[in-house]
């Protein structure tokens, strides 16, 4: 009995014995749901569930992997977080590791992608206005790329251009960056609208790419202006606000109250058209806007005062001012035109041509009595950038002031329609024509009775005076560089006393390009010599008696 007995605590004391084990070193399990992970260049969150009965650990193998929770006890979802990728792809272990006991573990991969060569734009296609404010006339293009590229611009579009300056990717970086490229456009004057397609060209002409976007620009047709009194409100709006002037118009108001614009008062189709319209200060690098072509029956029209006339170099008038055959009256002054648009010539009904203060180095062939035999009145003043007082010792390039006619302008010289000529405050350089020479031009031109006949006489005390500008009643050419002697054409010209000669024509102003003195040998003190040939003329003194 008590033998029995002691077989049973011993059995008891051997089971205690071997809980008592199994509760001070228990045996750990540990499991993770992944044997891999597999993501994209770009990286991002990626999860993996580990399972065990104790604690444990997780590390990485690469510094680009983040781990959160990196340890834990019992069962834990984990979170690997995988930085983009800088070069190619790339691989790393991730090693979950027991804490206690026999020290377990569990591996699995993490497989990045590497970048493959692309450039992508965050708008492909991209639609523009046909007019904006120059300053607005902007656009800018979102790129990405990891490869660098030239910008292929259309052959043939020129309303379109690259504004920014090369670009340059460290390569060695395939991850793609994204850059803004900048261009700028023209307004559309076409009532269509136009498209240009810009390719983007990998430097390395072998580098094959997974991805290459092109960039196509549509710009939306002009705004169509119907011609009548709604649509000339509406061009002249237009072109002050293209030009930027400083002040404009209220459409709330009449256009026939406008400052600056007369309408016609008639009882046809013309009655509240503009008739004429002036625009001043203002500011722009472009011609004369093509909403001016709108204005069908304007006569007068002037442009004068551009606050950058002196900082442009290459600039006409445009087209669209040359579709107005039915004007009178064009003034384009201080704008800083250095030419004429090639269909000028179609403006043959011109009668007064005002271009003064621009930057004209010459002056424009169209400009000849051909082209216009209506124009009474000619106006070429101070055509030049910049005052040089010594043009012998000017370095300076496009300075103005019809510097590269070699000699006086003999082609305005024999325009015999013309009431009024203004050559003043120009670079103008030499001798002016010679009597001699004037009287060979002259002599295929008129009839010996109309040779005669010069609104007076062409011939006195001995001398045979050419009959040059016969009906000129201004003639301007003070300021100059002319040299030498004035010949008797002007001297002795039946309408000298209306020209102001001791202001506007004797008086010339520094050197030439050769060093020599600008100043005539010969100018007269007074006008007594004239007055005792012409002594019928209205500013003769003997004509004047004392009260």
């Amino acid at each position: 009995m008590m033998k029995n007995m002691f077989n049973k605590i011993l059995i008891i004391l051997a089971v205690l014995a071997v809980f008592s084990s199994c509760k001070s070193e228990p045996v750990l399990e540990l499991a993770v749901d992944t044997d891999a992970i597999q993501i994209g260049p770009d990286g991002g969150v990626r999860t993996f569930k580990v399972e065990s009965s104790g604690k444990w650990v997780v590390t990485s193998s690469v510094p680009w992997i983040s781990i959160s929770p990196a340890n834990g006890i019992g069962s834990t979802e984990c979170q690997v977080r995988v930085d983009s990728a800088l070069l190619a792809s790339r691989e790393a272990l991730i090693r979950v590791t027991e804490v206690d006991g026999e020290q377990a573990r569990q591996d699995f991969k993490v497989v990045q992608e590497g970048y493959k060569y692309s450039l992508t734009l965050e708008e492909p296609n991209v639609e523009i206005p046909s007019y904006e404010d120059i300053a607005k006339r902007k656009l800018a293009v979102k790129v990405k790329a990891n490869f660098n590229f030239d910008v292929k611009m259309p052959e043939g579009v020129e309303w379109l251009e690259k504004e920014n300056s090369v670009i340059e990717f460290d390569e060695r970086v395939a991850r793609p960056r994204e850059v803004t490229l900048k261009f700028t456009y023209d307004i559309n004057f076409e009532e269509q609208p136009r498209e240009a397609l810009i390719q983007f060209v990998p430097r390395k002409s072998d580098l094959v790419c997974d991805k290459k976007d092109d960039l196509n620009v549509t710009q939306r047709a002009a705004d169509k202006i119907e011609v009548g009194v709604k649509g000339d409100s509406l061009a002249l709006i237009a072109i002050a606000r293209t030009l930027g002037m400083m002040t404009s118009w209220d459409p709330a108001d009449r256009m026939r109250d406008w400052s600056g614009v007369s309408v016609w008062e008639t009882k046809d189709e013309r009655n509240g058209r503009v008739r004429s319209a002036e625009f001043g200060m203002f500011w722009t690098k472009e011609p004369i806007p093509f909403q001016v072509k709108y204005l069908t029956e304007i006569e007068s029209i002037k442009f004068y005062g551009n606050a950058n006339t002196f900082l442009l170099y290459d600039l006409d008038c445009g087209p669209h001012i040359c579709e107005l055959t039915q004007l009178k009256r064009l003034t384009i002054g201080a704008y800083g035109l250095t030419s004429l648009h090639e269909n000028f010539a179609n403006l043959k009904n011109l009668e007064y041509l005002g271009l003064d203060s621009n930057n004209f180095q010459e002056i424009p062939d169209v400009i000849n009595e051909t082209n216009f035999p209506n124009l009474r009145a000619l106006e070429l003043n101070t055509n030049r950038r910049f005052t040089i007082a010594d043009l012998s010792n000017n370095t300076r390039k496009n300075i103005g002031g019809f510097e590269d006619e070699e000699t006086f302008p003999v082609r305005l010289l024999t325009w015999n329609s013309l009431d009024s000529l203004r050559l003043s405050m120009n670079y103008l350089q030499g001798t002016l024509p010679s009597d001699e020479q004037m009287r060979e031009i002259v002599a295929a031109r008129w009839t010996d009775a109309e040779l005669r006949d010069s609104i007076g006489t062409a011939f006195f005390d001995g001398r045979d005076i050419p009959k040059v500008l016969p009906t000129t009643k201004f003639f301007a050419i003070n300021g100059n560089r002319f040299h030498g002697n004035l010949p008797d054409w002007i001297l002795y010209h039946p309408h000298l006393d209306l020209w102001y000669p001791d202001l506007l024509v004797f008086p010339q102003e520094g050197r030439d390009k050769d060093g020599n003195m600008a100043k005539f040998d010969n100018a007269p003190t007074n006008m007594n010599y004239y007055y005792d040939i012409f002594v019928n003329k209205k500013y003769n003194p003997k004509n004047y008696t004392e009260e």
